[in-house]
């Protein structure tokens, strides 16, 4: 008996419905697909039309003005430059990805037209049942968006995307931050990452969800971006259509898969640890990194982490690429429950940014690889970090130990290390400019990154003292709304909004991270007493909360006269709760339900020794 087939597909941007011909190419492209898998299956085909609600839309050019710049900017910063070299400008790009973007911006900026689209594919469901609803780019957004609302309209069939946009950081703010896992049968996502039209690979931690490489290179044709491609591709054919319409010998083999599966367990902690002391430039090296990663790793195993729960990378080895590589077996497959630990002893650094019109708009905080040049190629940026965290399950545990700061400093001879670059004069020029009044240098004046967060008390936790840095990770890149729309967007999607970090760092926004010699040995003055704070309460049978061990360490710093005040960031109920490594009680980490949200407890550490501390320049965040 032959395999019935009913599909439902939705078209990208590019007005494909111009296009006599895109729905034939579609059919036969899938006809081709399904045939190497089932000769015999029958196929009904449908087509979603939504071109003319675009032209009926009006446009508000100042928010579809900034959507879209910021789309194209996520395009830049993507891959799109591979193709203009020396681009510097939004008229570099080419004109069909400014089409698109326009597109993508209009739908994002336009929430009745939102609500139009997902009418019009709400219809077509209703009037039949669909065993599969393929949607391309644009497509994929509006197909996303709607069975968000609408979770049982796609419960029993396969949502495909591809040539999509839904990861693409500028476009998740329409989702508040976060991609939801949908209620339905399987959820494919087919990625190329060659297709340049502000497609992103798509992190969504649920059973029913996949994300398939589909590598395709099309012959003069820079963009990459074909829907027929990706249909009929042989990893698309080898997941998807061997799931919609598969053989008998393939269900067995599917089923046999999916067993030895479920019979493979992953490691419930891990920890990456890196330091870096010998960076090329003989100035800017530093003593105590490796020593550090040393004295966390047999912290922790003390702790409770085994050794094959820990790796390091140290020195030469700790380039951008050595580092990412290794944040992916760090945060890649975590489920709830699990516990993560990222430690960083190195430099820190502040990078200011060109927007995509070629002005510096705002700063990125980054860690300080190897290899770092003063490029975003070479540095460590919460854009590239929070696509790892960001996605995290709300009742896992990552915690991110920073010691290093990132207002820079210079190192005394004879004096403590400082371990901050300060950037060179051109890197520096462009957050500067010249008060001809005063006939003097001031600090550019950048426009706030989300004035609604920065007007909070703890705004500068978020965008740093000038409201316009990237803090590491705060993921701001995926929270641009004004607080009241965020919220809003959380609230009807039911989701806390992106993953947040519990953050300890070793000092605030504009203060140093300095460097301490134990004897002849050397540290980094916070590791040191961190670990000593931990083990003298593990001594005593006390599991200390992340609070309570970043009071103990800023009084201690206080006693040795650094002037350095330790960061607390993460949700209230995590810093509140109990260290999770090694739980002397045996207790489960705290879960954070409701209670993440949007909102961060920041601790600056007001109590010392019973009085409270002396205010450090509206104490921010961390160095």
């Amino acid at each position: 008996m032959s395999t019935r087939l009913s599909l439902l597909c939705v078209h990208g941007v590019g007005h494909a419905e111009i296009d006599s011909g895109f729905q034939q190419a579609w059919s036969k492209a899938i006809t081709h697909a399904t045939g190497s898998v089932d000769q015999d299956v029958q196929l009904t085909i449908d087509f979603v039309r939504y071109d003319d609600l675009f032209d009926r839309a009006p446009l508000n050019p100042l928010t579809y003005a900034a959507a879209a710049a910021k789309l194209l900017a996520s395009a830049v910063a993507h891959g799109i430059t591979d193709l203009l070299s020396g681009s510097r400008g939004i008229g570099d790009i080419p004109a069909v990805i400014k089409w698109t973007a326009g597109m993508v911006a209009q739908w994002s900026t336009d929430e009745q037209l939102r609500k139009d689209l997902r009418q019009v594919v709400l219809d077509k469901i209703g009037a039949r049942t669909y065993d599969m609803v393929l949607a391309h780019s644009l497509g994929s957004l509006i197909c996303y968006d709607t069975f968000l609302h609408d979770t049982d309209a796609i419960k029993d069939a396969i949502f495909v995307s591809f040539g999509s946009q839904i990861g693409n950081p500028a476009v998740r703010d329409v989702f508040a931050g976060r991609i939801q896992p949908l209620t339905c049968r399987k959820w494919y996502h087919l990625y190329n990452p060659n297709d340049h039209v502000l497609t992103y690979p798509l992190d969504v931690r649920a059973d029913n969800y996949q994300q398939v490489t589909t590598s395709f290179d099309i012959p003069n044709d820079a963009l990459n971006h074909d829907a027929t491609w990706y249909l009929s591709h042989t990893s698309a054919v080898a997941t998807v259509w061997h799931d919609a319409a598969p053989a008998p010998v393939s269900r067995a083999i599917m089923s046999a898969a999916r067993e030895m599966a479920s019979l493979a367990v992953k490691p419930n902690r891990r920890a990456l640890l890196i330091g870096i002391n010998d960076y090329p430039d003989p100035a800017s090296r530093l003593e105590g990194c490796v020593n550090d990663v040393f004295l966390m790793s047999s912290v922790l195993q003390e702790s409770g982490f085994e050794p094959e729960d820990i790796r390091i990378v140290l020195n030469d080895r700790a380039t951008t690429q050595g580092i990412m590589d290794r944040l992916h077996w760090l945060l890649d497959g975590v489920r709830d429950g699990d516990e993560r630990m990222l430690f960083y002893s190195g430099h820190g650094a502040q990078i200011p940014r060109y927007n995509i019109q070629g002005e510096p708009d705002h700063v990125d905080e980054c860690l300080v690889p190897y290899d770092f040049d003063w490029s975003p190629a070479h540095a460590i940026l919460d854009r590239q970090f929070a696509e790892l965290y960001s996605q995290l399950p709300y009742d896992s545990y990552f915690v991110a130990m920073l010691d290093c700061c990132h207002s820079g400093g210079l190192t005394r001879d004879g004096g403590p290390r400082v371990r901050g670059l300060s950037p060179p004069d051109d890197i520096r020029h462009r957050a500067l400019k010249w008060d001809a009044a005063e006939r003097m240098w001031l600090p550019r004046d950048f426009t706030p990154l989300n004035r609604s967060l920065e007007k909070r008390k703890d705004g500068a936790d978020f965008l740093g003292k000038n409201g316009a840095t990237q803090r590491l990770g705060r993921a701001m890149m995926l929270r641009t709304k004004p607080d009241k729309e965020y919220d809003k967007a959380r609230k009807e999607l039911d989701h806390l909004g992106p993953y947040m970090p519990i953050l300890l760092e070793a000092c605030q926004e504009q203060q140093l991270s300095y460097e301490y010699r134990d004897g002849v040995t050397s540290y980094g003055v916070y590791t040191y007493s961190m670990a000593a704070a931990l083990r003298e309460l593990r001594t005593k049978g006390e599991n200390p909360s992340f609070k309570k061990l970043n009071d103990l360490v800023t009084q201690k710093l206080r006693r040795m006269r650094y002037n350095q005040t330790p960061n607390l960031v993460g949700a209230k109920v995590r810093c509140n709760a109990p260290v999770p490594w090694g739980n002397l009680q045996g207790e489960p980490p705290a879960k954070l339900g409701a209670a993440l949200g949007p909102k961060i407890s920041s601790s600056r550490s007001r109590k010392a020794n019973g009085r409270r501390a002396p205010a450090t320049k509206k104490a921010a965040s961390k160095k």
